[in-house]
């Protein structure tokens, strides 16, 4: 017996089933093709395994995306060689831009044939290797179950991401023993370890004697699962915090110190915040050029405290002050400790000048819509009832353009894990798989994906998945028949000359697809709602709807625009409350 596992001859396709079962992985998304097939036969025996078979490999990778997000476990998708492996890569790319934990196992030409562009051969490895934390080639049986070990230790630690595992033909067909090793050996990987004392110091010295801090939480703080560390020390430094686009849900919406999102779509006080600041203190959050607008002009007065736990992200856009490699979980809770050892010395901390220009922005410019001049529906009116009728314990899952932004705005984020969306990639498609595994991964909770009506019909085919393994997830089309995002743009920066961005599936439009008939051809309930009066009946209709997936087709005006905004390039001094109108700066100050 081996690191409690009972040693046995078996093939490296069996070997690989029992790694993926030792690993405590229950759940894979996957798509069998020739190269893999080996290991597809005895996954057919898997006690302990559920595989969800998909209808296209990219829908499996952003299942598995969505299935480690909800969860905090590593995700697994699985597929064949050559187009198999290659439609991965694109959630391959994603999930690796936004630090999701997640194990990708390929099937590979037989090793003899490797370098002779064989049948569906593709240097999967070589493809992917800018865009995981680590992959594998694996050519002997013996190996696989330490890859497969070392593929879940590197994927779940230090910054979460992917690690790709390709394991030949001839390896799966190999006759091994099976060992599940007890030891890795990684020779020059280390996973950071606690934050440096003296820079916890020096961080906390400059937070006593700021006139004008504000925490920016990212992404890191979900990854880490340190929401209620960093609660504990924004609340006992008191002072202003805003949650990056993949920090949303991070800390409640509704706490008091808490300014909004900030970046191009983001809420005026959370961006003045950072714009007037005197310290930004960053907890897991990259400085992302959505984030700082123009990097010249970003926080011009702003000394800086970076704690991310990727040494590479400190310093790589904007240069910190002090520098913090660590967990942000341990980072939070040593900044804590430190904080409430100096104010129990001495608390000279004056916040309240700063508070009230914080207060005042707020109250000055919420966030809020007008109607629609074509007199069809706000899909911000839309977005905002399913909020507040789905309530903040369900889980929003967004694809990428003006509905993903109104859904950051709209949704009141109290919980985190509530929020899944595409940030650092923004891949089209995301939402519908990425729902999916959500649901999978949490099934006692209402998972809305809420989409638009390009991103939907890439991956819609999915719908076919949810149903035959029932997986009842509710999908919001906010159908305004175009490429939102990108006509936007058009409207804004190209004279109005929409180009090749016009749907068709919406309002006066010959509908195609009719979104009502392809979700029920797939077996699903398809709804449709055209006026505002509908909007609260329809959302409680797929509410009341547990038993398979819903799709509801709301028609809503092309015109709405995602405000406020930041134009690309642009500093965010430049933010727009709405088209051609900024904040009234001097008035603030």
């Amino acid at each position: 017996m081996v690191g409690g596992v009972m040693a046995a001859k078996v093939t490296g396709a069996q070997s690989l089933i029992m790694s993926l079962e030792a690993a405590g992985v229950e759940v894979v998304f996957g798509l069998p093709g020739g190269a893999i097939l080996p290991t597809y036969d005895p996954l057919l025996d898997a006690k302990r395994l559920r595989h969800i078979l998909v209808r296209h490999e990219q829908g499996a990778g952003h299942a598995a995306s969505g299935y480690a997000h909800a969860t905090g476990k590593v995700g697994v998708c699985i597929a064949t060689s050559g187009p198999g492996a290659t439609n991965l890569i694109t959630a391959i790319a994603d999930a690796q831009m936004d630090s999701i934990p997640m194990v990708v196992i390929t099937g590979q030409v037989g090793s003899n044939f490797i370098g002779t562009d064989a049948f569906q051969e593709a240097d999967i490895v070589g493809m992917t290797m800018p865009v995981t934390k680590h992959n594998i080639l694996v050519k002997s049986a013996d190996d696989i179950p330490l890859a497969i070990k070392q593929a879940f230790h590197i994927a779940s630690t230090g910054r979460p991401g992917v690690v790709l595992v390709d394991v030949t033909k001839d390896a799966q067909q190999s006759e091994t023993e099976f060992e599940w090793p007890e030891e890795l050996n990684l020779p020059g990987y280390r996973v950071p370890g606690r934050p440096n004392a003296k820079q916890i110091r020096e961080a906390v010295e400059l937070l006593v004697h700021a006139k004008r801090p504000v925490f920016l939480l990212g992404g890191g703080v979900l990854r880490s699962r340190a929401s209620d560390e960093v609660r504990a020390l924004v609340e006992a430094a008191n002072a202003p915090f805003v949650t990056t686009l993949m920090a949303r849900g991070a800390l409640p919406d509704s706490h008091p110190q808490h300014l909004g999102m900030p970046g191009m779509h983001g809420d005026v006080a959370a961006v003045a915040s950072l714009q007037r600041s005197d310290l930004i203190i960053a907890l897991g959050a990259r400085f992302d050029d959505r984030v700082t607008g123009r990097l010249d002009t970003f926080a011009p007065g702003a000394k800086v405290v970076h704690a991310d736990i990727d040494p590479a992200e400190i310093s790589k856009n904007r240069v910190a002050d002090v520098p913090i490699v660590g967990d942000a979980a341990d980072v939070a809770r040593a900044l804590h400790s430190e904080l409430n050892e100096r104010l129990a010395e001495d608390d000279q901390r004056d916040y309240e000048a700063w508070w009230q220009l914080m207060r005042s922005l707020r109250e000055n410019y919420p966030l809020g819509w007008t109607a629609t001049a074509d007199g069809y529906t706000a899909p911000q009116h839309v977005i905002s009832r399913i909020s507040a009728i789905s309530g903040p314990e369900s889980i929003f899952v967004a694809g990428v353009g003006q509905h993903q932004m109104w859904s950051s705005q709209f949704i009141d984020f109290e919980e985190p894990y509530s929020w899944i969306n595409s940030g650092g990639l923004g891949t089209m498609g995301y939402s519908l798989p990425a729902a999916m595994g959500a649901k999978v991964g949490q099934p006692g909770k209402v998972v809305w994906s809420i989409d638009g009506d390009g991103c939907f019909q890439m991956t819609n085919q999915e719908l076919a998945t949810c149903v035959l393994n029932d997986i009842p997830v509710k999908v919001a089309v906010i159908n305004n028949s175009s490429l939102g995002m990108v006509r936007q743009w058009q409207n804004l920066f190209y004279d109005q000359r929409f180009s090749n961005t016009d749907l068709n599936t919406g309002h006066g439009t010959r509908r195609i697809p009719d979104f009502v008939k392809l979700a029920e051809a797939y077996g699903a309930v398809g709804l449709r709602c055209e006026r505002d009066e509908d909007i609260d009946r329809t959302i409680n209709e797929a509410m009341a709807i547990n038993d398979r997936p819903v799709v509801v087709d709301f028609q809503v005006s092309a015109d709405a625009m995602v405000w406020p905004m930041v134009p690309a390039g642009v500093s965010n001094d430049e933010i727009q409350i709405a088209q051609g109108m900024t904040p009234e700066w001097e008035r603030e100050i």
